[in-house]
């Protein structure tokens, strides 16, 4: 969705961006804030260029891999200064295995949980399975 040229470069507003990515121009303005975005100004309109796009496109998958939006800053910053790629990927590297590590606990976490839940199951299973054979239990009085 372009809505100017400038010097060859697509632009977009922040209206055009919310609609392509689905997110509201409060949350655009947030990543702005946030110094994710860095669109230039014609007034008081935000135009956001190719660089921004692509950005806006990256953030919900570094949050979809569990990383803050500090760190994907910090993923554009590094690949902003970098003159090759290398180092931002051996940072991204560290990142999604530490995002690795961090999911294997949990599923083991979960894991652990599941198994449990499965033995309160058979338990009130087993319960209501003997209460079926042998009719209702006498239940003692209140009081």
């Amino acid at each position: 969705m372009r809505s100017s040229r400038h010097q060859h470069e697509a632009t977009y507003s922040i209206g055009d961006l919310a609609r392509e990515f689905d997110v509201t121009p409060r949350a655009i303005r947030f990543y702005q804030d946030q110094g994710l975005l860095a669109p230039r100004r014609s007034g008081s309109r935000r135009i956001y260029g190719k660089r921004d796009y692509v950005r806006l496109k990256l953030i919900p998958r570094g949050k979809r891999l569990g990383l803050s939006l500090s760190e994907v800053g910090a993923m554009f910053d590094l690949y902003d200064s970098a003159r090759d790629e290398k180092p931002q990927l051996a940072k991204f590297l560290a990142s999604l295995a530490e995002r690795r590590e961090q999911l294997e606990r949990q599923r083991a976490d979960v894991d652990e949980m599941l198994g449990e839940v499965a033995v309160f199951e058979a338990q009130c299973r087993g319960i209501l399975a003997g209460d079926r054979k042998s009719g209702s239990r006498a239940r003692k009085p209140a009081g």
